[in-house]
């Protein structure tokens, strides 16, 4: 069944899901190295990986702890990192399924698998790179975090060599294409904007969900 799904998607568009999921799971070596360097014990960063599967809220919550900050803080910064998912959840309401399935694709909703869904040309091969990527997302990404959390005292820390830029740096990459659409164009750097001002104003993790403000501006 979901090998005929998985056929819709065009070669081209599994192997840039295989790439970012490859990426993921490098992003998430750093993850599990910087928890251990953090002095989290090891089955932390393994089980928020496979039950949270959130890498930028799981990041927030170790650097917030790691800081002083409280658990409380940290996950009410994740949560709020994390409110993005709603406009996600109703843009690809479609691919999710029903029921049974509807949980496992709300958990395996991510950036890249919404990237990678709504940037397909049919409803089939939409809904079939959604699940495929999340899918991958969810298998590298607590690979990455076990392999980093067992090797974590050997590995130098992640900004060091540059891991902690990978991750976002393919993600943009992603979603340059769509800025070909002016409106999208508009729109998407009114919500930068917003964001960067809001970063000396506001706590972590609020001027991400300001940029969604973004979606407000008009091309003239």
């Amino acid at each position: 069944m979901f090998d005929l799904r998985f056929r819709a998607v065009p070669g081209a568009t599994k192997k840039a899901i295989f790439l970012i999921c490859l990426a993921v799971g490098v992003v998430g070596i750093s993850y599990g190295s910087l928890a251990i360097a953090y002095g989290f014990p090891l089955w932390l960063p393994v089980v928020s990986s496979i039950v949270v599967l959130a890498g930028a809220s799981e990041f927030m919550f170790i650097a917030i702890i790691a800081s002083g900050g409280s658990p409380f803080a940290a996950a009410l910064a994740g949560l709020l990192v994390n409110a993005r998912h709603f406009p996600f959840g109703v843009a690809v309401r479609e691919f999710v399924g029903t029921r049974a399935s509807a949980y496992i694709g709300c958990h395996i909703m991510n950036d890249e698998s919404v990237v990678f869904g709504l940037s397909q040309a049919t409803p089939e091969a939409r809904k079939a790179a959604f699940w495929l990527c999340g899918i991958g997302v969810a298998l590298f990404w607590p690979l990455g975090a076990v392999i980093g959390s067992v090797v974590g005292k050997l590995l130098p820390a992640p900004e060091t060599i540059g891991l902690d830029a990978v991750f976002p740096t393919i993600l943009l990459a992603l979603v340059v294409p769509a800025f070909k659409n002016r409106t999208t164009l508009v729109r998407s750097l009114s919500g930068a904007a917003i964001s960067l001002l809001a970063v000396p104003f506001t706590p972590v993790g609020v001027p991400v969900l300001l940029s969604m403000l973004g979606i407000f501006a008009r091309k003239k």
